[in-house]
């Protein structure tokens, strides 16, 4: 039998008074690795984090990317993406040292929103870099008096964030959808 969410649940009384027969006990349905809540989906939190940190630190390392809007934008996509990552992290930490369930509609339609929100923006922020260092790189041929190398690293680093947030975002709203 599975463990309650929160407290443990008491049969409830017999209607008609026999005592002979119990009722059919409930089960809960286990938890979908990559949920609130779970170790994959801690792992996968932490491997958004990481590399969403490592696309800001190496994009805000460099001197001139305030000169491109699309990199502007990868550094505020990229610092959302790791504060959201953080924050949810924590508390799927908090859930699995206290052995709780993550399992609230209204929890898990924020993580949803959220996941959706800010994989979005990190997957667009990551297209318009890609698309201004091919340019860069191939078009113009610019790459001995530019950063072309952190550019292209910072670039594939917001898409791995990004592969990490898609499965968040499909297990927390297949969730939603199946209740």
């Amino acid at each position: 039998m599975s463990r309650p969410a929160v407290h443990p649940v008491e049969p409830p009384p017999f209607i008609d008074g026999r005592d002979d027969e119990a009722p059919p006990r409930r089960v809960r349905m286990k938890d979908v690795q990559g949920m609130p809540g779970t170790l994959t989906g801690l792992a996968l939190r932490l491997c958004q984090f990481i590399f969403s940190v490592v696309s800001l630190t190496v994009m805000a390392a460099t001197s001139d990317f305030p000169s491109v809007t699309a990199f502007r934008y990868l550094v505020g996509a990229a610092g959302l993406q790791s504060l959201w990552s953080l924050f949810l992290a924590m508390i799927d930490a908090y859930a699995l040292c206290v052995r709780r369930s993550l399992r609230n509609p209204a929890l898990i339609t924020i993580y949803a929103i959220g996941d959706g929100v800010t994989s979005t923006l990190t997957f667009a922020a990551a297209c318009a870099c890609a698309g201004i260092t091919v340019l860069i790189s191939n078009d113009l041929n610019k790459c001995d008096v530019n950063h072309c190398k952190k550019f292209i690293s910072a670039t594939a680093m917001a898409f791995l964030s990004w592969f990490a947030a898609s499965p968040s975002f499909f297990f927390n709203f297949w969730s939603l959808a199946s209740r």
